[in-house]
């Protein structure tokens, strides 16, 4: 007979604590959907500014050219130091991998949203597919450089022996070693990528104008876009100054630089292009006529 009003209690406590959870996730969500809604709005501002692309342009340039300069002021043993560290292997390694699935995702429904034409949204993927072929292409041009400028070497107790062996593959199945000028193909991948992203991401802010539907998984997938580029600066920035010759590291740079040109800077702008990003997205405004 006495239990009756403690598992009345019981129950009451149990039913409040439920409704404060409840009431706790909602303010929970509430504040993540602020923080995404006003972290893309400002995201898109900055990347959408022409005047800041630019600067990105010269800040990407000062961390080649000046970057291995902080190799005096930074502790070698650090875990960027390692070619074997996780970002490396995970992240450098595979950048294009990244790029093309976080990237393709943001193009995809962008386009998609602001036309409903597949088509459309087609030829601006195949951007990617171009990157993906200069990406192989100067993968290949790297290791031909490196070859045709190389030499077998033994390496001994005493220092290096210099064999006669013609090509790379003969002298590594001696058990040699094969030595060339290498262009740093990270510094080049990690380049492009950045310039890459940054062109691509820069429709988000004409998007926003434009008033086109940008819900929650959008601004999240461009959000993440935008992390994945702040992470390859940083990496970008730790290959300068940890790994590769000074020399190779600028010419992986500048081809990068030069193949983001030939591509967005020039060919994309002409009508049998993949086109640029952006580019037929957004309606044109007329311009008024005033008859006499």
């Amino acid at each position: 007979m006495e239990r009756g009003p403690a598992v009345g209690a019981g129950l009451g406590a149990g039913a409040r604590i439920r409704a404060l959870l409840g009431c706790l996730v909602k303010v929970l969500l509430w504040v993540a959907s602020a923080l995404l809604y006003f972290g893309s709005e400002q995201a898109a501002r900055l990347l959408g500014s022409p005047c800041l692309r630019r600067l990105y342009h010269a800040w990407l340039a000062a961390v080649v050219i000046f970057g291995p300069l902080l190799q005096f002021h930074v502790n070698p043993r650090t875990i960027f130091a390692s070619h074997g560290n996780f970002f490396n292997i995970k992240f450098v390694n595979s950048a294009w991998g990244w790029t093309c699935t976080f990237l393709g995702g943001f193009v995809l429904l962008v386009v998609f949203l602001a036309t409903r034409r597949v088509a459309v949204t087609a030829r601006h993927l195949s951007r990617l597919v171009v990157g993906a072929a200069v990406w192989r292409g100067a993968g290949r041009a790297f290791l031909l450089i490196e070859d045709l400028t190389g030499s077998c070497f033994e390496p001994l107790p005493q220092g290096l022996l210099l064999h006669e062996l013609p090509d790379r593959r003969s002298c590594l199945a001696a058990g040699h070693q094969w030595r060339g000028y290498t262009v740093s193909s990270h510094t080049f991948l990690l380049t492009f990528c950045c310039l890459l992203m940054a062109e691509e991401a820069a429709v988000f802010a004409k998007y926003l104008a434009h008033g086109l539907p940008a819900g929650a998984p959008l601004r999240l997938v461009f959000l993440l876009n935008v992390l994945l580029l702040g992470l390859w600066n940083f990496l970008l920035l730790c290959t300068v100054i940890y790994f590769h010759q000074y020399t190779h590291k600028v010419v992986g740079a500048a081809v990068g630089t030069f193949a983001w040109y030939l591509t967005y800077g020039s060919w994309y702008h002409q009508p049998w292009s993949p086109g640029s990003p952006g580019h037929g997205l957004f309606p044109r405004p007329h311009s008024s006529r005033k008859h006499n």
